[in-house]
């Protein structure tokens, strides 16, 4: 079957009952990393909040998501992680949470939360819905039975790229009409206009005042390229002849020490590059990094859906990415952006000095790429949800009971199948 895309360009909801009449939503994103991923997600609510809808943001205890969701004043409710074996406790205890909020709709936002909300709706009879606001490629193929039946209780799927809705529908057996495309967005006022010249944003920054400055940004993951970057710096300036440094900025990934991030340290000082390096701490509001660079580089081994590089393009700063994964549908090489073949460091290295070299074409990768951030707002993301969950239609007041041997089998296979076979 086909995939449902939604296509409308909507900024503003459509939903017009009154924000006491719309149900109660919950988001669930029980990570203990800030990401991508995990900052989207909190966004989300965020927004949601601000149009009016009753919500809560359901995160583990003592992490920097909780933290956040505190310092940005969105509803917070906890839940301790438990997986596996214990998944049943924890199914409970959410289901119990969701119960006292009268949560009729949960939006989850991990790949790996899928089998606790999915047993939390049958232990909850059916009633609540359950809205899988995808983030990562699916990977293998999900078309056996454990998956298949998880994906069955799901009332909808919102995935952010038309590509990745062609995966889906081939790799899973979800119903086509759960489908939906719905962009994941970004506060494009964050962006533009700049509210710092690049002198300034420097100065915040305490980067180099003068000369080119290329920058990357994400977690200290090789997955996501920064030693790439390294590397691709080295070639430009000793092979090319062009003078640029480089501000990485981020943090390591939660739990997983700092072993990458030391090895970044010690390639910068075995090429020699100490004074053209310069790493920076994440920032939650990342506008400052965007307007000190010259060059934002992707290097991302499969970025999904690469929230930074749209950022980058929202800020009016030309973009050099690896063609992997999403990104060469949010990138289109040579109208909007360069891409290069990953891994390859003097393709990288020739795209970013076409980048310093010819100012007039890259002023114009620029704006058509500014003239087409609309698409990713963060209002058309939130529009679009609406629609989704207006279409849902009213919650059921029951479910027809299984057999006892069907509700059996239904919830080992939704507690357990974390053990048996990897998301």
């Amino acid at each position: 079957m086909t995939p449902h895309f939604i296509t409308g360009n909507s900024v503003l909801g459509r939903d017009a009952r009154a924000p006491e009449s719309r149900p109660q939503l919950a988001v669930l994103c029980l990570s203990g990393s800030l990401g991508g991923l995990e900052l989207n997600s909190l966004k989300f609510t965020g927004w949601m909040q601000e149009r009016g809808w009753r919500i809560t943001f359901v995160a583990p205890p003592a992490t920097p998501l909780a933290h956040w969701a505190e310092e940005w004043f969105v509803p917070l409710e906890t839940l301790r992680v438990r997986r596996g074996l214990a998944m049943p406790l924890a199914a409970w205890e959410l289901k119990t949470l969701l119960e006292r909020l009268q949560v009729e709709m949960l939006v989850v936002t991990q790949n790996k939360d899928l089998a606790l909300a999915t047993l939390v709706k049958g232990l909850m009879g059916g009633r609540l819905r359950v809205i899988y606001q995808q983030h990562m490629q699916l990977g293998r193929p999900k078309r056996g039975l454990v998956h298949t039946l998880r994906f069955r209780q799901l009332d909808a799927w919102l995935t952010p790229l038309p590509g990745l809705a062609r995966e889906v529908a081939r790799r899973t057996r979800l119903d086509a009409r759960k489908l939906h495309v719905v962009p994941l967005g970004l506060p494009l006022e964050q962006f533009a206009p700049h509210r710092r010249t690049a002198a300034e944003a420097r100065q915040e920054l305490g980067l180099p005042l003068e000369g080119r400055l290329l920058g990357i940004l994400g977690r200290f993951d090789a997955g996501k390229g920064q030693d790439f970057v390294i590397e691709a710096l080295h070639h430009l300036r000793t092979r090319l002849g062009r003078k640029a440094s480089l501000v990485i900025m981020g943090e390591p990934t939660r739990n997983e020490g700092d072993a990458y991030l030391r090895q970044l340290q010690a390639q910068v000082q075995r090429l020699g590059l100490e004074g053209q390096v310069h790493f920076r701490g994440f920032r939650a509001n990342p506008a400052v990094f965007y307007q000190a660079i010259d060059v934002f580089v992707l290097a991302s081994e499969n970025e999904t859906y690469g929230m930074v590089t749209l950022e980058a393009m929202a800020a009016g700063v030309p973009v050099v990415a690896a063609a992997t994964g999403g990104t060469v549908e949010l990138v289109q090489h040579g109208h909007t952006g360069l891409l290069y073949l990953h891994r390859d460091v003097a393709a990288c290295a020739r795209s970013i000095r076409r980048c310093l070299d010819d100012a007039p074409a890259t002023r114009q990768r620029v704006e058509r790429a500014r003239l087409d951030r609309w698409r990713y707002s963060h209002q058309r993301q939130c529009a679009l949800t609406e629609d989704v969950l207006a279409g849902l239609g009213p919650r059921p007041a029951s479910v027809p009971a299984l057999p006892a041997n069907a509700r059996r089998a239904a919830t080992l296979h939704a507690a357990f199948a974390p053990v048996l076979v990897p998301s």
